[in-house]
């Protein structure tokens, strides 16, 4: 049992990445993205705090049944500001379940090329560039006291990248 938070700017990869973990680790993948579109929210457009405020509370919710079931639980969100992975690392606390952080870092080049290509071929929703600018000026990176695992955007889905994740969250569990 254990909980993985990806963390990072929009279109870092963190979905990839997220998906690739639970996969691996044949955990439950809970993104907070599909929750706000379950509730009829498009966060690439703007969601007022309030909005934010209710999908975190059930995406914890859920995440708290699925560790209780004895369940390890991958979260994809942009897990910013830090008080967003405080709540996380107490979420899994409250479970006695092991928090791993995984901070997705992207170069605003490549967020900008990935953002781009997503408009030219419509594969998720798109972010508006007055989001994606707010998002990034609000964007509190990890510090080192919360131990993050950095991941470079241009890994996100290889396998020798999610394998020594997978190791780290197993090593983790142990402890």
């Amino acid at each position: 049992m254990a909980l993985v938070l990806t963390c990072g700017l929009s279109f870092s990869g963190k979905s990839t990445l997220a998906a690739g973990l639970s996969s691996a680790l044949d955990a439950e993948l809970l993104s907070l993205d599909r929750i706000n579109e379950e509730r009829g929210l498009n966060g690439g457009q703007g969601i007022p705090a309030e909005e934010w405020a209710t999908t975190n509370r059930i995406a914890h919710e859920r995440a708290g049944v699925l560790l209780a079931a004895g369940r390890r639980v991958v979260v994809d969100d942009t897990g910013s500001p830090r008080f967003i992975r405080n709540e996380w690392r107490a979420t899994a606390s409250a479970a006695g379940a092991p928090f791993v952080l995984v901070w997705v870092q992207v170069s605003p080049e490549l967020q900008r090329q990935r953002v781009l290509a997503n408009r030219a071929k419509q594969v998720r929703p798109d972010v508006t560039d007055a989001v994606l600018l707010e998002h990034g000026a609000s964007f509190e990176a990890p510090e080192e006291d919360e131990d993050p695992l950095a991941i470079d955007a241009t890994s996100t889905s290889d396998p020798a990248t999610i394998a020594a994740i997978v190791e780290a969250i197993e090593a983790a569990a142990v402890r």
